[in-house]
């Protein structure tokens, strides 16, 4: 049986041709690093077999293994083709190929998470402050909160002194009980730019009454300016109050405002799932702890903030149906959403009284 390989030029054909492809660059996450050169799912080599179908659920998806040039990507496609994978093959030569014969127009299997946000800074005109103008105003004793956006791990690790950690789908969710002055002026950070810039616009487009901005260059800005970090889980975000979610309620009308993403039931998404002809996943954008504490039967852990600028890590295949879960204000998903959909995705969002479920097993 020969080896299914196709070479960079069938490869950059698939890329652009508009179906349903899946990409899965093999190498160790160390050498993955950011996700370059292709912004591709990353499952390495020793994880494919096992892992494949949480990634790809349809056996028939057109399927390209990507290596270091090691050629193990063409071992990998043959013993999957032999387990029902006819459409699994190699990428030739693997990533060095792919530079070799590419230019610097190559296309990717996903956008850049900072190119992404770059380009909504530029569109919106997002405002930004820096490392010292926050700490001068700090020092001059006026009202300004700083929200990290980051996972709570990321945060736990080191943050700028004084943050509250509020992953960046939570942002509107909780911002009216974290920040409940109007006149309070909020910056939001993350490690660099990606996830501040789009957490800044976020709270702009969903009309909070606040001043608003991003930090920049987030933390790395800030000891670059010479401060000093802080770690632990200092300031976290906690449940949201009524008020709180009657105001996440005016925020999501907003966000969504110019977005037109339907909205289905339970019974059409188990349809989808079953449906043959297409890639269906379903990714449940609440927090963890959320998730963890009851979900829907096939889906997927999906933290709504980082899918916003690692899709790429969730979602393997290109062309697929994307539908986000929520609880029934829908914020988290109404946010996601918002921003996915720049990315090209086809997306509907499925709200669900998880806390009825909780419940119901009580009594």
């Amino acid at each position: 049986m020969s080896t299914p390989s196709i070479d960079t030029a069938t490869f950059r054909a698939w890329l652009e041709d508009g179906e349903e492809l899946a990409v899965l660059d093999l190498r160790d996450p160390a050498e993955f690093g950011k996700g370059e050169p292709l912004y591709a799912t990353n499952l390495p080599a020793r994880r494919v077999e096992a892992e494949i179908g949480r990634h790809i659920p349809r056996a028939v998806v057109r399927t390209v293994l990507v290596d270091d040039g090691s050629g193990i990507a063409s071992e990998i496609a043959e013993r999957l083709a032999k387990s029902g994978r006819s459409h699994v093959v190699a990428l030739a030569g693997g990533v060095p190929a792919w530079l070799r014969d590419t230019d610097a127009t190559r296309p990717t299997f996903d956008i850049p998470g900072v190119a992404f946000t770059l380009a909504i800074r530029d569109e919106k005109g997002t405002p930004v402050a820096s490392a010292t103008e926050l700490k001068q105003w700090r020092d001059e004793g006026r009202d300004v909160v700083v929200l990290d956006t980051r996972t709570v791990e990321e945060f736990t690790r080191e943050h700028v002194p004084g943050a509250i950690s509020v992953p960046g789908a939570e942002l509107l969710l909780r911002f009216a009980d974290l920040v409940p002055s109007p006149e309070t002026k909020v910056l939001v950070s993350c490690a660099g730019l990606p996830r501040a810039i789009v957490g800044a616009q976020t709270l702009i487009d969903g009309g909070v009454p606040n001043e608003v901005a991003y930090l920049d260059d987030g933390t790395a800005g800030w000891t670059r300016a010479g401060l000093s970090l802080e770690t632990g889980p200092t300031r976290l975000y906690g449940p949201v109050s009524q008020a709180g979610r009657r105001a996440a309620e005016d925020y999501t009308s907003r966000i969504a405002s110019g977005d037109a993403f339907p909205e289905i039931d339970l019974a059409t998404a188990a349809a989808w799932q079953k449906d043959t002809s297409r890639t269906t996943y379903l990714l449940d954008v609440r927090t963890p702890a959320e998730f963890e504490h009851g979900h829907l039967p096939g889906s997927i852990s999906s933290e709504g903030g980082q899918l916003l600028g690692v899709s790429y890590r969730t979602i393997a295949v290109r062309g697929a149906r994307v539908v986000l879960i929520d609880d029934r204000t829908g914020t988290r998903a109404a946010t996601t959403a918002h921003w996915l959909s720049r990315r090209g995705f086809e997306i509907a969002i499925l709200r669900h009284d998880f806390e009825a479920i909780r419940l119901d097993a009580v009594a």
